[in-house]
């Protein structure tokens, strides 16, 4: 199959100008992509430690750091027209990148994983079914999910548009009930918090929680017609989307207590809301994942068979869901914190200060195997982030940009120290 056929999707090359999207399109998806439960669960922890004000600073900067970094990312995509694993190629080396295409594939491989478990789990809880059902429903959404990814860019938009809007009322209505329960917002700022946190770590799940999505945005901004559209769909995603995520899980937190945002909705009589809910929230998230996958599989093998690799990935969330993944949404987290983040501080150094903001066509370009600078910042970034007391998503973005800067200097005080070859 050809990679300039107008339904590749383009995995292994530049977006052409005639495939770019506009604001619309490219927003409504990335909105979609940020409307996750993970996220929600995360912001029901963060709601049991804080008050509401408290909380609400740890949302915003949580999210506005998170949304830029997602909008420098899509501006460095939408002008290169590359995506995340393809500038793996520039930082890391054409065999280095491979690095790249591991980490990223296995943490959204992860939340594919945990999205086909909660469905499962969560629906045979709300409906009252037999236990005996989990594992069939794991197997039926975990291949079902990945429909609109196996068609592609046009699947994932089409599905956006239908269930982004209907989210949001539902999201409106049960705040509305929330605040209502809580005798008004002078109730709800008088709720005290019964555990305990500190704004730090709060910062780092908000911003940790999806990271890993920010990072590979790239897949769909590199479809925006100019660095405008991509910076600023960039920002509506991940500042506003994930942080209506993170404030609405925190809300139904405070208010009663209850950290599971489909919990929630069913003490506020809206079971079968929680169930539209979930299946749309889920799934809006899950094919956006699997298709980040599938672009990391089809650069880790070199090749442009976007929908053998997603099923094939389907298929291994799916197995991963049926051993557990379920209970390990935090460790993940946390996990995520660490090795993701620097990969966009390596980006980001190496396309504005390596190549001085323009990547060469790919298909012109001979790459080394290994871009030593860029793997050895990235191992400090990930190192440092692992072992940071701070934000470590952001500790790992700085020392991974920083170490780049300086070891690509060093490397060209070296070249020109060494004796000219005959």
């Amino acid at each position: 199959m050809s990679l300039t056929t107008p339904d590749s999707d383009y995995p292994l090359s530049e977006v052409p100008s005639g495939a770019r999207k506009g604001l619309l399109s490219t927003s409504i998806l990335l909105f979609g992509f940020t409307f996750f439960t993970a996220t929600m669960f995360a912001g029901g922890k963060i709601g049991m430690a804080f008050d509401f004000t408290t909380l609400l600073w740890a949302a915003v900067i949580g999210n506005l750091l998170l949304g830029l970094y997602a909008a420098v990312l899509g501006l460095i995509a939408s002008r290169s027209g590359l995506n995340s694993v393809l500038m793996g190629r520039f930082c890391f080396g054409e065999v280095g990148s491979k690095l790249s295409d591991i980490l990223l594939g296995f943490t959204q491989i992860g939340w594919y994983a945990w999205g086909t478990a909660t469905i499962a789990i969560v629906l045979v809880k709300l409906l009252g079914l037999s236990e005996s059902l989990t594992l069939p429903l794991m197997v039926l959404f975990g291949f079902g999910f990945c429909i609109t990814a196996f068609i592609g860019y046009k699947g994932l938009d089409l599905l956006s548009r239908v269930a982004v809007p209907a989210m949001l009322v539902l999201l409106v209505i049960s705040l509305w009930l929330a605040t209502r329960d809580a005798g008004g917002l002078a109730g709800l700022l008088a709720v005290q918090p019964k555990e305990s946190m500190s704004l730090s770590v709060a910062i780092t799940l908000v911003f940790g929680t999806f990271v890993s999505g920010a990072t590979q945005a790239t897949n769909w901004t590199r479809f925006a017609r100019s660095g405008r559209v991509a910076v600023l769909s960039s920002l509506f995603g991940f500042f506003i989307g994930n942080g209506l995520m993170i404030i609405a899980g925190a809300y139904g937190a405070i208010v009663y207590q209850q950290p599971d945002v489909v919990e929630v909705l069913v003490l506020q009589g809206l079971s079968m809301a929680a169930v539209v809910m979930l299946f749309l929230n889920l799934w809006t998230t899950q094919d956006n994942t699997i298709y980040n996958f599938a672009a990391a599989g089809c650069n880790l093998l070199r090749t442009d068979r976007r929908k053998t690799v997603t099923l094939v990935g389907a298929a291994i969330g799916t197995l991963l869901a049926l051993g557990g993944m379920y209970e390990l949404l935090i460790p993940f987290l946390i996990l995520l914190g660490s090795i993701i983040p620097p990969i966009g501080g390596v980006i980001m150094a190496d396309y504005f200060y390596g190549h001085r903001a323009r990547y060469p066509r790919l298909a012109d370009t001979s790459l080394p195997a290994f871009n030593w600078c860029g793997l050895l910042a990235y191992a400090a970034g990930a190192l440092c982030a692992y072992l940071s007391p701070w934000v470590a998503p952001l500790v790992g973005i700085a020392v991974a940009a920083l170490v780049y800067v300086v070891l690509f200097e060093l490397r060209k005080v070296l070249g020109a120290r060494s004796p000219a070859r005959a």
